[in-house]
């Protein structure tokens, strides 16, 4: 086990915990696959494959411009890591002076979400200092570095009804249970994607496809550059099954460890030594439900059906223990019981688009908003100011017919530690979205498109732009 601290390079700190040996696997030789022809199921103009946060909000925002959209998701349901993954800890979406920068499609969520089904602090609280405002939300996931921010849990359930009624609002063709196989690409440029289900393999056509699979699997497939450097010992890189248990007191447990520390520290300790993988407890929409989101385990490859079969049995044995564990031992959760086990493994890291720009750490202190900024993400830390997304970050480098939004975009390493977030994939799906939607509508290929078309749609949507023109040039294409 290895613990990362905060800094100001991640905002968390976390015990790592490395993997237990590895497998080789054998090579058993190989199988010829017939050719065949393959029935077109859908033609469209944006497809948008993955149902996740990017995704979700890339088919909203495409179907809100005026594209016609279809959306592929292999689950029975929309969120991905936010509602199936149990992720329902939504990272900051205020910056460091409690301004709102995470908005558009992440703002419409949280205004139709029901109040019941948020938790959190209130407006006027957010970039406060007070020591005791602050004291009492970092308990509750929500204040960092002595200030309170917007990082609210929400009810997974809620969001997975309401990311599916928005798209379907829109008109977006919404196709559940199916699994994205293969681009196809014509000349240097993707045209749609054979997918597979219960119906066999089959395809959809498209004049522009959003890979929004979060492992980067169209583009890379497709033969676009790609980065997949990682550093093992750090949480950004790591997976796991998150799971919630019900029927706790999470009160108690925060008085437990906030007026008790050395007791704290002595049950955590314990913990570790008699369970191996040990996780705290975080709070969630409601005070009787913890949320486990860990243990965080390195050394695996969410590439390798063999790393995630072995990451999710570890997850769900170190389930059952924490379970008898607390209960034991732990105020609040004595009559704690099972509740749920996340149906999606928690992928935080696989493939990074090698794109026309990127997101970087070199520019995470000049803050200065880029030409093509198309979202503003909060820093790291107080340390610096809010950081630009570039629209080249989701343009791969020469491959025409697709843009990339969520984890898989174009940034380096340190910068993807915060571009994974939920809020900051809302942010790239949501201009992937619209992006694709301008570019079918101006008959061009995503790469080729009007910058300021894309930032005067998405200003026209809410999203939080700098750009000086943006704002004027939104109001001309409304008038």
């Amino acid at each position: 086990m290895r613990t990362t601290q905060r800094g100001d390079e991640r905002i968390l700190s976390s015990d790592v915990f490395e993997r237990a040996g590895s497998y080789q696997r054998p090579v058993l030789g190989s199988w010829h696959e017939p050719g065949r022809e393959i029935p077109i199921y859908h033609r469209c103009e944006v497809l948008v494959v993955g149902g996740g946060p990017s995704g979700t909000a890339a088919a909203a925002a495409a179907a809100r411009q005026g594209a016609d959209v279809a959306l592929l998701e292999r689950y029975n349901h929309l969120g991905g890591l936010s509602t199936g993954g149990l992720v329902i800890w939504i990272d900051r979406m205020t910056d460091w002076d409690g301004k709102l920068v995470i908005r558009g499609f992440a703002e419409e969520l949280f205004d139709r979400l029901p109040a019941e089904a948020v938790a959190g602090p209130s407006r006027a609280e957010w970039g406060s200092r007070d020591a005791s405002k602050a004291s009492y939300w970092a308990n509750r996931t929500a204040a960092y570095h002595g200030v309170v921010t917007w990082s609210p849990t929400i009810d997974p359930e809620r969001l997975k009804l309401l990311s599916q009624e928005i798209v379907l609002e829109r008109k977006v063709k919404l196709i559940y249970h199916s699994w994205a196989a293969q681009p196809i690409v014509e000349g240097s440029a993707v045209r749609g994607v054979v997918f597979e289900s219960k119906e066999g393999r089959m395809a959809i056509m498209a004049k522009v496809v959003v890979d929004a699979t979060g492992d980067g699997d169209i583009f890379a497939r497709a033969g676009a550059a790609f980065d997949n450097d990682i550093e093992e010992a750090d949480v950004h890189h790591c997976m796991n099954t998150s799971w919630l248990f019900g029927g706790v007191d999470m009160n108690r447990w925060i008085d437990f460890k906030t007026s008790q520390p050395e007791l704290h520290a002595a049950f955590m300790a314990r913990g570790r030594q008699e369970n191996g993988l040990f996780e705290r407890p975080f709070v969630s929409w409601r005070n009787d439900v913890a949320l486990f989101m860990g243990p965080r385990q390195s050394g695996y490859s969410a590439l390798d059906i063999d790393d995630l079969t072995e990451v999710e049995i570890r997850s769900h044995r170190a389930m059952a223990a924490h379970l008898e564990f607390f209960r034991r031992h732990a105020p609040g959760f004595e009559n704690a019981f099972l509740m749920l086990s996340a149906p999606q493994i928690g992928v935080r890291h696989a493939r990074r688009l090698r794109g026309v720009d990127s997101v970087l750490r070199s520019r995470w202190p000049d803050g200065v908003p880029l030409a093509d900024e198309v979202g503003v993400t909060p820093a790291v830390s107080p340390k610096f100011p809010n950081i630009s997304i570039p629209y080249g970050a989701l343009v791969p480098q020469s491959l025409d017919g697709l843009l990339a939004c969520g984890r898989h975009i174009s940034c380096d390493k340190n910068s993807h530690g915060f571009m994974r977030e939920i809020p900051q994939c809302w942010i790239t799906g949501q201009a992937a979205g619209t992006a694709a939607a301008v570019a079918v509508a101006a008959g061009v290929e995503p790469r080729s498109v009007k910058i300021i078309s894309v930032q005067a749609a998405l200003a026209k949507q809410g999203v939080f732009l700098r750009a000086a023109d943006v704002d004027a040039v939104a109001e001309q294409q409304a008038a």
